[in-house]
């Protein structure tokens, strides 16, 4: 038997201690029926209906369990265990099954307990004839002996994706429900239409598989359906009704109510790619923050950033994130409309106060070993500290409102107006690049969606850009425009982040 197959005997139902049996005359076999089941843990499964409700399906009312008669080789010296492992591991002598050790215990008629290793199915204990030379010479040697052994796989061994391939009904070219996200201890679930009937269901077995969620919900709406913060309605399926979570990221962590603000745990990579361009002192301006995934971890790379969200409860979340990872020196969180963040916040930086923050290093010490052989601390000379002044005009624009955040790029026109001085080629100072997320069709050639976002930009700027204005591109090059492809959302839409920088003529335009 391959390590990737599965013993295959017929499935039980049992009530497990604890169980809470739901109101009324229920029971946990009502309203099941047997079918054929998916490859997994058994020939035979059963399903709860479609009309499973929350209190009356339970996920350990439909408990996978297996008795598998095997052999197994009763070691006589426990010192022994080891070598004995690891010599019938490499003749393949040994049951290779995901998640389960191959050590186990058996009882012997006196009571007494030894170790015994699982051997592989086709190992016989009453038949030498499959028994491999090696098994034989170890016998024979007094070593071990083959004896039977009755293993019980229950509801505990199974996995998520095993229990769901055996107990929901196949659906043809339909894959058992995978996507979800987690945000602190809350999944949440995107549900697609054909798997609802059975929700509940769904989301008991996930909490019982995944020990650090307590809470699982699933969207009902869009994100934005019915909120401008980019939040969206759901419902709670199994376990507490408290969404106040604990999120970590690039060393960061963020405490919100994950009703109230937007989180994305699939863009942390998206996140650190971005951060990761930008550089110690560089000015950033994050124009749809939300509670702030680039602009804190930004802050701890002594970064500074002016962060921006129109959400209140996202700015309030922000503030405190900004103290809590303690970047407080270098990220400013505010709370106003997008567009008039990006007008107002290269004149107010302009004119705002000059900033300084100086980091001193720590102090190191080491021990100097005396004459007579003892140790004594020793501070050794101090590196200079780190001087960072904040500059006066802004390196970068984040805009991660990828469903608008093309419209907003009007409010780039004139941004700089009458301050041509400050910049290329009159100083080495360069204009702001841009980095715009946005959604497009998803099309087989991609450049029929890159040629899409560079038209909605154009468009909104006053000025053609095209997919050649790439640094290695046979267009105007200085335009440095780059369009990553961050992730597919669904078979139809790709999210992009489309990173430009401002051309002179729309900076600087009257």
């Amino acid at each position: 038997m391959r390590s990737s197959q599965l013993i295959r005997f017929p499935l039980k139902h049992y009530k497990p201690p604890g169980y809470l049996k739901p109101p009324g005359n229920y029971s946990p076999l009502d309203g099941v029926e047997e079918r054929p089941a998916h490859p997994g843990p058994s020939r035979t499964a059963r399903h709860v209906s479609p009309t499973s409700q929350p209190g009356n399906a339970d996920s350990r009312s439909i408990i996978l369990s297996q008795d598998c008669s095997l052999s197994s080789a009763k070691i006589f010296k426990n010192s022994e265990i080891s070598r004995l492992r690891k010599e019938l591991a490499s003749t393949k002598d040994l049951l290779a099954l995901p998640r389960l050790s191959s050590v186990q215990e058996i009882k012997e008629q006196d009571g007494s307990v030894r170790k015994a290793l699982l051997l592989r199915e086709t190992l016989k204990h009453d038949d030498k004839s499959t028994w491999s030379p090696t098994v034989t010479e170890l016998v024979e040697k007094g070593t071990m002996a083959v004896a039977p052994f009755d293993l019980t796989l229950e509801y505990d061994y199974w996995s998520y994706a095993e229990i769901m391939s055996a107990i929901l009904p196949e659906q043809e070219n339909v894959e058992v429900p995978q996507g979800f996200t987690q945000v602190g201890h809350v999944l949440h679930l995107n549900l697609r239409e054909h798997w609802l009937p059975f929700k509940y269901l769904i989301a008991e077995v996930l909490k019982d598989k995944n020990p650090t969620v307590r809470t699982v919900i699933n969207k009902t709406e869009d994100v934005g359906s019915q909120s401008q913060f980019r939040t969206f309605p759901f419902e709670l399926l199994v376990g507490d009704n408290d969404l106040n979570v604990v999120q970590h990221e690039q060393d960061c962590e963020f405490h919100f109510d994950y009703a109230r603000v937007y989180w994305n745990s699939r863009l942390e990579t998206e996140h650190r790619r971005l951060v990761e361009k930008f550089q110690p002192g560089q000015m950033v301006c994050d124009v749809m923050a939300g509670v702030g995934p680039f602009a804190v971890p930004a802050g701890k790379k002594r970064i500074f950033v002016w962060a921006n969200d129109l959400n209140p409860h996202g700015y309030e979340v922000m503030e405190d994130a900004v103290q809590r990872n303690k970047v407080a020196d270098f990220v400013t969180p505010f709370n106003k409309d997008g567009r008039d963040f990006i007008r107002e916040s290269a004149k107010q930086l302009l004119e705002a106060e000059p900033v300084t923050v100086t980091i001193q290093p720590k102090a190191r010490r080491e021990k100097k070993r005396k004459a007579d052989g003892s140790q004594e601390p020793q501070t050794q000379p101090q590196a200079p500290a780190q001087v960072y002044n904040r500059p006066s005009v802004v390196d970068h624009y984040v805009m991660n409102l990828p469903a608008t955040a093309i419209e907003f790029l009007d409010a780039f026109q004139g941004v700089y107006a009458g301050q041509e001085a400050r910049f290329e080629p009159q100083t080495s100072q360069k204009l702001p690049m841009v980095h715009v997320y946005c959604f497009s069709g998803h099309s087989d050639n991609e450049l029929d969606d890159h040629v899409d976002i560079c038209e909605r930009i154009s468009e909104r700027i006053g000025y053609k850009i095209t997919p050649e204005d790439r640094v290695d591109g046979s267009g105007n090059s200085a335009i440095e425009l780059a369009i990553y492809n961050v992730r597919l959302v669904s078979p139809k839409k790709q999210m992009f982040c489309a990173s430009f920088r401002i051309p002179p003529e729309v900076a600087f335009r009257k």
